[in-house]
């Protein structure tokens, strides 16, 4: 509260940035330190239940360097300009509901709400849940072929653990149209001159992060994904 001479007083202006900023939330990822500053997120319900939860990822001083950002550019930038690209490609990425920076005592801070994906989970948790093998390489198959349809783009995801890939199964599951695959966390996303760039550095990722998938889970989305980039399956 801000005192007048008169006496009177009057409440400080709140922005729509504070009010996301000072929103309160569990966190599912704790603050950590990372790229020279902090970074969290936090899951914030709503009042009215029929609304999808909200994850709100907060950050100070958290920045990437390019050329073309050579004294850094806040990364919630970045990574709502990818949602926004894959959004355009046909892959499904979290609904952006806020995304904004400001500088304040001379550091960046950055705000990015997304909708929770109902119906999804993550490929880890597939695994986790899942006792179908024939079940598993149809889900593959579309995670393979999302990611070649992603790096024909010359879009490279970055971090390509199974734990930023997500799936959904829509009812009935007699044909490859009933799973869906979306992508999540793309920080660290970039473009790249040529698809097999972009796609030889996610697949190793995917492969060196896969933990209980079996390798050879991994090697059939490897398969898949060069007959998509060949053009000789969709």
């Amino acid at each position: 509260m801000v005192a007048l001479t008169n006496g009177a007083s009057v409440q400080p202006f709140i922005t729509h940035f504070d009010r996301w900023w000072n929103s309160a939330g569990a966190w599912v990822e704790p603050v950590n330190q990372r790229r020279g500053g902090e970074s969290g997120v936090q899951l914030l319900t709503r009042s009215d239940p029929s609304q999808l939860p909200l994850y709100c990822k907060r950050q100070v001083g958290h920045l990437y360097r390019s050329i073309r950002y050579p004294f850094g550019r806040p990364t919630v930038l970045r990574e709502c300009d990818a949602y926004r690209t894959l959004a355009r490609l046909g892959i499904k990425t979290p609904n952006i509901v806020y995304c904004a920076t400001r500088r304040k005592d001379q550091q960046w801070q950055s705000l990015l709400v997304t909708e929770s994906l109902r119906g999804f989970v993550s490929l880890t948790q597939w695994y986790e849940e899942s006792d179908s093998p024939e079940l598993n390489q149809r889900v593959l198959r579309q995670v393979a072929v999302t990611l070649a349809r992603m790096h024909q783009s010359g879009f490279q995801h970055g971090c390509c653990y199974p734990k930023h890939i997500f799936v959904k199964l829509q009812p009935g599951i007699a044909s490859k149209a009933d799973i869906e695959i979306a992508l999540l966390d793309l920080e660290k996303s970039r473009h790249r001159w040529r698809a097999k760039d972009a796609s030889r550095h996610d697949l190793r990722q995917l492969m060196r992060h896969r933990g209980t998938i079996p390798e050879a889970d991994v090697l059939f989305v490897n398969q898949i994904h060069q007959l998509v980039l060949q053009g000789t399956m969709e």
